[in-house]
């Protein structure tokens, strides 16, 4: 890959992936397109970034599907790292972000974060983007790689990109395979509740605790649906707020669907 790049000079758009591509992913690849000469997507499932029990060996794999996707969606080359080849035998290296990582899903799948910020590196310098584009879905992700860039002076803009969602609401995730039909019928109310707090909000509703119950509430009505947790944090510490709002704020959630977990969010200003 960095041969290759050596060869490719020039501005370039990386969309890293974790593979089984929906239109998200496509849509990261097309606005790169649109504001890079050259694009190049990974596909790697980072078994860094699961912890144990977790779906790491079940997690959906189609590299033939993908890389049909991403030929006709014109990208300039695609990275297929093996895990033998980003972790080798006596890997020890790791990349640690602090306080955003200690809530959330940080809190939730602890190690999980260490694992994102080590391979998300790890592709930066093989790759040598000169922008690197991630959906808003995964917000704390989002903010956890802005401030390992911003920490360590890393030459790459994060460009953050817009959720892309299914008809009924739905947030697009390689993870809504995992859902019955029942469960997918159900699982529109994550957006919903998060439209709920939206409206209270437009109409000037500003405690925290009154948001977070607006969501808690919309949750509960579906039986299908149980909440994990959510969360309204400032926008850029992740700090949980309380009492009134009154600076950018992050909207958040997880809910199980049987074993599967649907993250949402919605950022308030």
């Amino acid at each position: 890959m960095q041969r290759w790049r050596r060869d490719h000079p020039g501005e370039l758009g990386f969309v890293p992936t974790m593979g089984y591509l929906h239109d998200g992913h496509l849509a990261l690849v097309r606005r790169s397109r649109a504001e890079n000469p050259l694009t190049v997507v990974s596909i790697f499932v980072n078994p860094a970034q699961f912890g144990p029990g977790e779906d790491f060996e079940r997690y959906p794999r189609d590299e033939v599907r993908d890389l049909a996707l991403l030929r006709e969606a014109g990208v300039d080359a695609v990275y297929l790292p093996s895990a033998a080849e980003m972790y080798p035998p006596g890997y020890q290296t790791y990349v640690t972000v602090e306080h955003l990582t200690q809530r959330l899903e940080g809190a939730a799948r602890p190690g999980h974060f260490r694992g994102v910020a080590t391979v998300v590196l790890k592709l930066f310098n093989a790759v040598s983007p000169t922008r690197a584009y991630f959906g808003r879905k995964d917000a704390q992700q989002l903010r956890v790689i802005r401030r390992m860039v911003r920490d360590l002076d890393l030459p790459v803009e994060v460009v953050p990109c817009e959720i892309v969602r299914e008809p009924d609401g739905l947030a697009m995730s390689s993870r809504n395979v995992y859902l019955s039909p029942e469960q997918r019928g159900a699982a529109p109310v994550v957006k919903r509740s998060l439209d709920a707090a939206a409206a209270a909000w437009a109409a000037g509703e500003r405690d925290a605790e009154t948001l977070r119950r607006i969501v808690r509430g919309v949750i509960a009505a579906e039986p299908l649906a149980a909440l994990e947790y959510v969360s309204l944090a400032d926008d850029e510490t992740l700090e949980e707020l309380e009492g009134r709002v009154e600076r950018p704020a992050l909207l958040s959630l997880v809910v199980r669907f049987g074993s599967t977990r649907l993250l949402d969010n919605l950022e308030l200003a």
